[in-house]
């Protein structure tokens, strides 16, 4: 056995190589600072240290989930995030099949203009948010006052904020989706498309038997990886576009920015850390689950 390993690394110790710097840079800045996850059992005391701080179990876990915003900050986590799944494949879908029936004078144009949204900083893209919501100069408030309405206070009414939010991760994040299924039509065998033209198929009856078909293994794979991540939120999206306000805690709060908050004013490193490995937890845990259902109805698209 141990032959048959040396002699598959003699043959590819090329390759190996070449992966070294990724493994190291994966082995010291992913997997030694998970030693870091003994805080979250712990009343961490700096002065103390990891190992000197008291033992106090699972009293992190529960100061979170007894507090007031525990429910709502995990509502919100994940249904933005639902939403941002849903939306984001059926747009990026949309938008990928459309390019690809798009002249190729004009291609590069309509790339760039999806994907440059996504370049962005949150820092930027906050800023954009406001020059549209400002209660005095917003470009929203004026043309309101143009047909003769009130102007709407936007930072004080959380109610319109689910809408901003996810319209907000729709238009910056959509581009960057876009081209990996775009990238996924390219690949598919032009031959496909020619036979079906032959038999006389329709635009829509390619899309619907070809096209979806052979990109399932891709949308079930960044479906996977995006239900791993329910339970995270985007920080720069929750904390820059509604600018900390807290009239929108109720509609835009997230257990990322709860955290933030939690750590900034009171500086329990405990429980952020609690926290934080409970997101980590019920992440891996999602993946395991979605990943053994689509294994039970098509094992050809499972991921393993």
């Amino acid at each position: 056995m141990l032959k048959q390993e040396w002699k598959h690394f003699k043959r590819n110790q090329e390759l190996f190589v070449m992966s070294l710097p990724a493994i190291l840079y994966k082995l010291i800045f992913n997997y030694l600072p998970m030693l870091g996850l003994v805080i979250a059992f712990k009343q961490y005391r700096y002065d103390l240290g990891i190992w000197g701080s008291e033992w106090i179990g699972f009293k992190n876990f529960a100061f979170f989930f007894k507090s007031d915003s525990a429910f709502t900050v995990t509502r919100n986590t994940i249904l933005y995030n639902m939403s941002f799944i849903v939306l984001t494949l059926l747009f990026a879908l949309t938008f990928a099949i459309l390019l690809n029936e798009i002249p190729r004078k004009w291609i590069k144009l309509h790339q760039t203009t999806l994907f440059l949204p996504y370049f962005l900083s949150w820092v930027v893209v906050g800023y954009i948010v406001f020059g549209f919501l400002d209660h005095k100069n917003g470009f929203m408030n004026v043309m309101l006052q143009s047909l003769g309405d009130q102007p709407i206070k936007w930072y004080e009414q959380a109610k319109y904020w689910p809408f901003i939010i996810i319209l907000t991760q729709i238009w910056k994040g959509v581009g960057f989706s876009t081209l990996i299924y775009y990238a996924g039509i390219l690949s598919i065998d032009s031959s496909y498309y020619e036979a079906a033209k032959i038999d006389g198929a329709s635009k829509w009856q390619m899309i619907r038997k070809i096209t979806i078909p052979l990109l399932t293994p891709l949308i079930i794979i960044l479906l996977i990886v995006a239900i791993g991540g329910i339970f995270r939120a985007d920080f720069g999206l929750f904390y820059f576009i509604p600018n900390d306000t807290s009239f929108l805690y109720n509609a835009t709060d997230v257990i990322d920015t709860y955290v933030y908050r939690s750590l900034r004013v009171v500086g329990d490193i405990g429980m952020s850390t609690a926290i934080g490995l409970y997101q980590s937890v019920v992440g891996f845990i999602l993946v395991l689950l979605s990943n053994w259902i689509i294994k039970k109805i098509n094992s050809d698209n499972a991921l393993w």
